[in-house]
């Protein structure tokens, strides 16, 4: 069900439980930034996701109320977790949904990373 991608953050959504423990996920990569785990319905052969720890609702949230170190160290973090997944030479896709036109389903900043395959076309024809 899409989200309108703005605040307020609502803290019951399911990436806020999973960084409280509450959900389990198969995590691959934590630090004080970010935390990065599988996606439970991939859409390639390699698909996962890499949140914040902060309560950011979208990219727009985060862009304008994040700190620098909090940025810098999010996508420090999205580099690490492909570098990690050994998806580097072959290549692969950041993708990030804000909004109802954006397809955002969780009211909680994340971003896709997609590898594994070709990927095709960015979009899909209407």
């Amino acid at each position: 069900m899409p989200v309108s991608g703005l605040p307020p953050y609502d803290g019951g959504n399911v990436f806020a439980r999973i960084l409280r423990g509450e959900i389990p996920a198969k995590k691959i990569y934590e630090d004080e930034h970010a935390l990065a785990f599988h996606d439970i319905a991939p859409k390639a052969p390699v698909h996962v996701l890499v949140i914040p720890k902060g309560a950011y609702v979208s990219v727009a949230d985060f862009s304008a109320n994040a700190g620098a170190e909090a940025v810098a160290g999010f996508w420090r973090a999205v580099g690490q977790v492909a570098r990690q997944l050994g998806l580097e030479g072959p290549g692969y896709r950041v993708l990030t949904n804000m909004g109802p036109d954006g397809g955002q389903e969780v009211p909680h900043f994340h971003v896709h990373i997609f590898g594994g395959r070709a990927l095709g076309p960015m979009l899909s024809e209407p």
